[in-house]
């Protein structure tokens, strides 16, 4: 399959040519979209629907428990629906927490302390408690775990990669985005989980129709299996997907395109159509790789797309009292986007951001 086609179709599973009527329809369509900046993670899923979604609005989904925020993969964090967790972490959490395993140990978080920290945390939360992460690392010291050194951060991830906690409510934030959410237990937090039968199986196939057309090795670095785990997922008969050319797989049922959808769009750091596949120069030319990232501190930048190619990078401040200056484009390839374009993509993240 050629690069025009590829971009063509993975736009169009990605929502950004066909978009979703709400946040929560694009949640579910994409199953999980990166969010280790929050912010991003949010505006992922408000650029890929037919409205126009505001930040209150797409927090709200947190609130009511629709939506939740955890180390489903890769261990990096991913907003996903809520129904979807537990099933995920059944596929991915084992693997993430042998991999965590060395980093506790130099820590000093062995299983006893690991024990104590469930115990305690687990008490702190019980009754539908939430806590930010201050307060839990509050509890932590109160229970002779010094939280300090990333000791506190790791404490935490091993109990949310095993399912136990997870990321729900947004705090408040007066004057700007707010960056932070409430520690909740999922068990009590989470009000219906799905059970499919083969969860490898679903995650590739729902990888497939959010992010297809893909192959088996794209899902293994999204997903964070091994390859054997992926193609052992892929070789599973679904009525919802199908190999279109040799190893790659896509949705047999396409969402509709709209001839309303911006040909132009600001995407987040981290951003799913970038940051999904093995190889990234389907979407970025290749000297612009270096410029969008990921860099040397891991950090992969906001992007500018013109017809699903990567023109530009951007910044925005969502600090307090400048959350609402003008972002601030910068185009790699010289006229590939007219400014109206630009600025017209970037005015409907501003108008989120600030709403």
């Amino acid at each position: 399959m050629d690069s025009d086609t590829l971009r063509t179709e993975r736009l169009r599973s990605h929502r950004l040519t066909a978009p979703a009527r709400s946040a929560m329809d694009a949640a579910r369509h994409m199953l999980a979209v990166q969010a280790q900046e929050f912010w991003a993670g949010r505006w992922a899923l408000a650029v890929r629907t037919t409205t126009a979604p505001t930040l209150r609005s797409v927090d709200r989904l947190f609130n009511r428990g629709e939506l939740v925020r955890a180390w489903t993969q890769r261990g990096t964090l991913h907003i996903v629906p809520s129904e979807d967790l537990a099933w995920m972490l059944s596929v991915t959490g084992e693997r993430q927490l042998r991999m965590a395993a060395p980093r506790c140990r130099e820590l000093g978080l062995g299983p006893d302390e690991l024990a104590t920290v469930e115990r305690v945390l687990t008490g702190a939360l019980r009754g539908g408690n939430a806590m930010t992460r201050a307060e839990l690392f509050a509890v932590l010291e109160n229970a002779s775990i010094d939280p300090t050194g990333q000791r506190g951060l790791h404490a935490v991830q091993h109990l949310a990669l095993r399912g136990v906690l997870c990321q729900g409510p947004v705090v408040p934030r007066r004057g700007g985005a707010s960056r932070e959410q409430l520690f909740v237990l999922a068990q009590e937090h989470i009000r219906a989980s799905a059970s499919p039968a083969d969860p490898a199986a679903e995650m590739f196939a729902r990888y497939i129709i959010g992010h297809g057309p893909a192959t088996a090795e794209d899902f293994a670095w999204w997903a964070g299996v091994t390859l054997g785990t992926a193609r052992a997922a892929a070789s599973v008969s679904d009525e919802r997907i199908h190999e279109v050319d040799e190893g790659m797989f896509a949705a047999r049922t396409r969402p509709r395109r709209s001839p309303r959808a911006a040909s132009v769009v600001a995407l987040g750091p981290f951003e799913e159509y970038y940051i999904s596949y093995q190889d990234r120069t389907v979407a970025c030319p290749p000297e612009h790789l270096a410029a969008v990232g990921p860099g040397k501190n891991g950090m992969v930048r906001p992007i500018l797309l013109a017809d699903g190619v990567v023109v530009g990078t951007w910044r925005h401040s969502t600090a307090i009292g400048r959350h609402t200056d003008d972002p601030v484009p910068e185009l790699l390839t010289p006229g590939a986007a007219s400014d109206e374009d630009v600025a017209a993509a970037l005015d409907r993240y501003a108008a989120f951001i600030t709403g």
